[in-house]
């Protein structure tokens, strides 16, 4: 083991680079793989890779590597949130923000939200569906340009006309036109396969569809179907050829059933989901994302006075008190759930409430850790690089004052983030 590090230390010289080696003394570790909580290790960093971990507290013997002393924390690795919207904070003047800001506007405050996220303890994100911004947001984070989580995004969301993904929902005659593929509006076989190319050359890096109706579009239905079968089979037939998955917005059964048996790999919210849905799930390996916090929220804002346009209080209401129990059952029948808040329809920055709802409804604390960090790693297809702390991941690690396995609110107050061997918090 002493001769692999000294080669690799050796191999960036010769290279002409200098490796940042760091130990971070460890109280606890939480292995997610395996879900045990392991006393007094030492996480070894060559720059932005987890180079060894190693039972009881080693000192480096090279005096220019950094120790990093968290004895009195918990670690565990960066957490993993499959549905934020970096773009925006939803509030009384989302609607009016939709037509007097500029895309300079939403990338600055932007770069607010990803900083926020990434404080956190969120070091990787999924974004599901903005105006095309949120793919420069990803360029800037992975260019070093700005602080934020490594971000997997949708670009701009799929919609048939009217549905719940419209971008010209609630617009003057005048400015509603017609929009189509480019915009994101889908209404037949073509128009999916040629909207899923576009999302491919704008650089997204998956699809989201919106399935059903919403709770905060201006339309009257927030679950009616909004897809055919055949459609949203065309546009996960597409995907799949450009290395892309689909994630569904849905809140009503029917249009549940259609997106799993059309092919998506994640239900987004799932309200009004019956058993039957359930178990075609389970049978097509699709995971459920529950984002409870967003349906508490919306419904607690519901009942604000001109918070929403009256025609979406009726439906945030409904929503609300639904969303935990249909979680509760979906985890129970056996479902995968895949850890996601929908952080940007309120406050970013407070994604790890979800843990407690989801303990709340009966996950145990592990396997909600588990679902934002093994779980949602294996969906994107980076579960030998994110969600752990082993050989050959990246450094993104976290910490913690308690044990959450025992108290899971502590992820609500993470104390020390590294992302990609670069420390944000400490």
């Amino acid at each position: 083991m002493k001769k692999q590090y000294i080669f690799y230390v050796l191999l960036f010289t010769v290279q002409g680079l200098v490796a940042q080696i760091s130990h971070i003394l460890c109280g606890k570790l939480l292995d997610t793989k395996s879900g045990e909580l392991k006393s007094e290790q030492t996480i070894v960093i060559v720059n932005n890779e987890v180079y060894k971990v190693m039972d009881g507290y080693k000192m480096p013997k090279n005096k220019s590597d950094k120790v990093i002393d968290l004895k009195s924390k918990v670690v565990l690795p960066g957490l993993i949130d499959m549905h934020v919207h970096i773009e925006q904070e939803f509030g009384p003047r989302t609607r009016l923000n939709g037509y007097i800001l500029d895309e300079a506007d939403i990338a600055f405050n932007s770069v607010g939200f990803a900083k926020t996220t990434l404080l956190k303890g969120f070091t990787t994100v999924r974004d599901l569906g903005g105006t095309g911004v949120n793919i420069s947001i990803r360029k800037a984070i992975d260019a070093g340009k700005i602080p934020g989580p490594r971000v997997f995004t949708a670009g701009k969301a799929l919609a048939s006309t009217g549905g719940h993904a419209d971008p010209t929902n609630g617009s003057s005659r005048i400015l509603r036109g017609n929009p189509g593929p480019k915009e994101g509006v889908v209404n037949s076989i073509e128009d999916a396969k040629k909207a899923v190319r576009q999302r491919y050359k704008n650089g997204a890096d998956c699809i989201k569809i919106t399935a059903t109706g919403g709770v905060l579009c201006v339309a009257k239905s927030g679950d009616n179907p909004q897809f055919t079968i055949e459609e949203v089979k065309a546009i996960c037939d597409m995907a799949k050829d450009y290395g892309m998955h689909v994630a569904a917005h849905a809140h009503g059964d029917d249009g549940m059933q259609r997106a799993v048996l059309g092919g998506v790999k994640t239900i987004e919210h799932g309200t009004y989901m019956s058993e039957g849905t359930m178990d075609l799930m389970k049978k097509h390996n699709a995971y459920l994302v529950p984002t409870i916090t967003a349906g508490k929220e919306v419904e607690e804002k519901a009942k604000v006075a001109g918070y929403y346009p009256a025609i979406v209080v009726p439906k945030a209401l409904a929503v609300g008190p639904q969303i935990q129990g249909t979680f509760a059952k979906a985890y129970k029948r056996g479902v995968g759930i895949a850890f996601g808040t929908d952080a940007g329809v309120y406050r970013h920055g407070d994604n790890a409430k979800e843990f407690g709802f989801m303990v709340e409804a009966g996950m145990p604390a592990i396997e909600a850790i588990q679902s934002a960090t093994i779980t949602n790693a294996k969906i994107l297809k980076m579960e030998k690089e994110v969600g752990q702390i082993a050989k050959g991941f990246y450094a993104d690690i976290i910490a913690v004052d308690e044990d959450p396995t025992k108290n899971v609110k502590t992820l609500e107050n993470v104390v020390f983030v590294m992302k990609n061997g670069v420390v944000y918090k400490d």
